[in-house]
């Protein structure tokens, strides 16, 4: 190539390189943390609802401090001052929770009254379908040993064990809609071996001896086992029967021919001797007081079990919820899986 402004020749060069185009530039942004918001509100309503349960046992306790009507674990009952009822209640099954359901929380109750001078009588206010017999057993000698007059205010439904440990006061009163009765015991076997076999399930017991797997449900009872549970029964409806005819003084022959294992009316109760008198609570209360030859004037104490969970029920009362998962109102016996008899 010549350059032709000058007459002079020279060698090629190849053109300058052209800056390079800008990169965009790429920013690797750190993983973002994640939010400690959710924590923040769980710790808000952990705090809020403390707040409650504590605000709500300074009233329970302002409540007792002010000498109401109802006492916790023996202290409502320590600032009595007059003649005064106590009333027990027993509301669910009958069973081994602590409860004033179970012998442990009735015996405990029943020493409190028998140990303040000022409780001249306890009312048993009873609301429950029964539960395990021995429980039963237990609870009826504690009201039948108890030196002062017990009264029975049956509520809604009061039968099997319920209806044996309320034979042992001195006085039932039911409503007319009151079911009351259902003496009488079952044991219940379920057979589980037909479903199994649908499902494709093997079950092999190894035991010590034939029938000790008989109450597991993986096969049907033998025609001896049957007739060896049938003798239990028997036993146990026997003593029921007894227990019940000591405690209304009645014949055996006469509490065996109501031993159908249905419950009664309050209405039909009163007319068959299994119940004294139609009442209330109300009711319940001044018999109590007129056989402790109390004041006319007489107080009432509500003697109740205290429990861990009892502020949280008072707490979800408040929201029309219940934890009372162990209540029942089943009239049906049976046995449970560790050979438990229930009634």
């Amino acid at each position: 190539m010549s350059d032709q402004s000058n007459g002079q020749q020279q060698a090629w060069q190849p053109p300058a390189p052209q800056a390079a185009m800008p990169q965009p530039v790429m920013y690797a942004y750190p993983p973002q943390s994640k939010g400690k918001g959710w924590i923040v509100g769980l710790v808000a309503i952990l705090a809020v609802f403390a707040l409650i349960v504590i605000g709500m046992a300074s009233c329970a306790s302002a409540f007792s401090s002010l000498g109401g009507l109802t006492g916790a674990a023996g202290d409502g009952a320590s600032g009595l001052t007059g003649d005064t009822i106590a009333i027990i209640t027993l509301d669910g099954t009958i069973q081994y929770d602590g409860s004033t359901c179970s012998p442990e929380g009735l015996k405990a109750k029943l020493d409190e009254a028998e140990n303040n001078s000022h409780i001249k009588a306890v009312v048993l206010r009873i609301n429950s379908g029964g539960g395990t017999a021995t429980a039963g057993e237990e609870m009826a000698t504690y009201v039948k040993d108890f030196s002062k007059p017990i009264v029975v205010s049956s509520a809604s439904i009061n039968a099997s064990a319920a209806y044996e440990i309320s034979s042992q006061a001195d006085y039932i009163y039911t409503e007319r809609t009151t079911a009351i009765g259902s003496i009488g015991t079952a044991m219940t076997f379920t057979d589980l071996s037909g479903l199994y076999d649908k499902l494709g399930i093997n079950m092999t017991d190894i035991t010590s001896a034939d029938s000790k797997d008989s109450t597991y449900g993986n096969r049907p009872l033998t025609d001896d086992e049957i007739a060896y549970y049938q003798d239990m029964i028997d036993q146990i409806n026997e003593y029921f029967i007894t227990t019940v005819a000591e405690g209304r003084n009645m014949s055996t022959d006469d509490v065996r021919a109501l031993a159908t294992g249905l419950t009664f009316t309050g209405m039909t109760a009163v007319q068959n001797g299994l119940a004294d008198e139609i009442g209330t609570l109300q009711d319940a209360c001044d018999k109590a007081a007129e056989l402790a030859g109390a004041s006319s004037s007489y107080g009432t104490i509500e003697l109740k079990q205290a429990s861990s969970s009892s502020s949280l029920s008072s707490l979800l009362d408040l929201f029309g919820l219940s934890v009372k998962g162990d209540q029942t109102t089943s009239q049906t016996e049976g046995q449970g899986s560790d050979g438990s008899f229930t009634q």
